[in-house]
């Protein structure tokens, strides 16, 4: 390349990073070990990959099935343990030089704090409190579709979950009878049953945790539209849809994370105010925006502060395209061409091209 030099030439280089160690949640776990696992071997990196101590059976299929394919022994290698014991140990580890998680703030503030010890670097993938701004000039049908989707698809047990609706005050009590009769509509049951819509939430904590937020939210002066209470169909850890109407931002289910099955509403008047309802949250991961005026669309997708802006759309993913959020959202980005980049580092190479003998520099000329 180039430089300031008249005699030297410089080639940068990229090489591996190094050991990646890779940590995933229980949700989607293929998939999100699929964009660490993808990029990191492409750069030529050598992976260990934690499994959730909630779920690893996914992780250990997809071991044999990454022999079966033929990569060298060593290159992709699966673990099995809890955060205080193997997690620490394999985040801190002085081989390590890079470290992708996906997961919780308060997991990741653990990592960031063992990467003290090798100086890896670390990208962070972690929650949402993501807002789903419907403007009156919608497709009311279509928005309505993308909101149960949203946050009632997967149990709402997803880190994009559309959580917080903000509806404009005119169409507001139109547009909330239609997602009431649409989540009372959702047959929930055994996830292995092709009728069944919406599953269990993964564990009882999750289900404990959700139900004492709502009781809190319930209390502090929000309205119970549908749901709040456990289905009566039998074993296992399930919650009904439910949609609170909040009133307020200040309510413990329009700022925390709930990771289930928990619609939190809000009312605005203008543009001014969606937004600034938006952006009234630590996290900032995922949004979406139903309107039909493209000038409020761009103006939205432009000041809303989240890594990504579905507009009159929602959860839309691809690996060809980065993925990451601001603020409690996490560091980082993955997918997309770039994150390749992330699982390398730059080398130097410096060649001197004059044939003049460097000079003594101690004589004076």
């Amino acid at each position: 390349m180039p430089i300031d030099k008249a005699d030297l030439d410089v080639t940068i280089r990229r090489e591996p990073i190094g050991v990646v160690a890779a940590v995933v949640p229980w949700n989607s776990q293929l998939f999100l070990s699929a964009v660490k696992l993808g990029p990191a071997l492409a750069a030529g990196c050598t992976v260990v990959l934690k499994a959730s101590e909630d779920g690893p059976a996914p992780l250990l299929a997809f071991a044999e099935l990454a022999s079966e394919a033929g990569f060298p022994a060593g290159t992709v290698n699966i673990l099995t343990g809890f955060g205080q014991d193997c997690g620490r140990r394999l985040t801190s580890h002085p081989l390590v030089s890079r470290v992708a998680f996906t997961g919780g703030p308060s997991t990741a503030r653990a990592i960031v704090r063992n990467t003290a010890e090798n100086l890896a670097y670390t990208t962070l993938e972690l929650g949402g409190k993501s807002p789903v701004v419907v403007f009156a000039d919608a497709d009311l049908d279509s928005a309505a579709n993308a909101v149960v989707a949203g946050i009632f698809a997967a149990t709402g047990q997803s880190c994009v979950a559309g959580s917080r609706l903000l509806i404009e005050c005119s169409v507001r009590d139109e547009f909330l009878g239609r997602l009431k009769r649409k989540a009372e509509a959702i047959r929930i049951g055994d996830p292995q049953d092709p009728a069944t819509e919406m599953g269990p939430l993964a564990t009882q904590r999750q289900r404990d945790r959700i139900e004492t937020i709502v009781a809190e939210s319930l209390a502090a002066g929000g309205k119970l539209i549908t749901g709040g209470k456990r289905p009566d169909i039998g074993a296992g850890f399930y919650y009904a849809p439910t949609i609170v109407d909040a009133g307020n931002s200040n309510l413990p289910c329009v700022r925390e994370e709930l990771f289930g099955p928990v619609l939190s509403v809000l009312a605005f008047d203008t543009e001014a105010e969606a937004l600034a309802l938006a952006n009234d949250t630590p996290f900032g991961l995922a949004s979406g925006v139903f309107t039909s005026n493209l000038g409020k669309a761009h103006r939205m997708a432009r000041d809303i502060h989240a890594g990504v802006v579905w507009v009159n759309t929602y959860r839309a993913v691809s690996p060809l395209v980065p993925f990451g959020g601001y603020g409690l959202s996490g560091l980082g980005r993955e997918g997309g061409l770039d994150a390749i980049r992330d699982y390398t580092r730059s080398k130097s190479v410096w060649i001197k091209t004059s044939d003049e003998p460097i000079p003594d520099p101690f004589v004076m000329r």
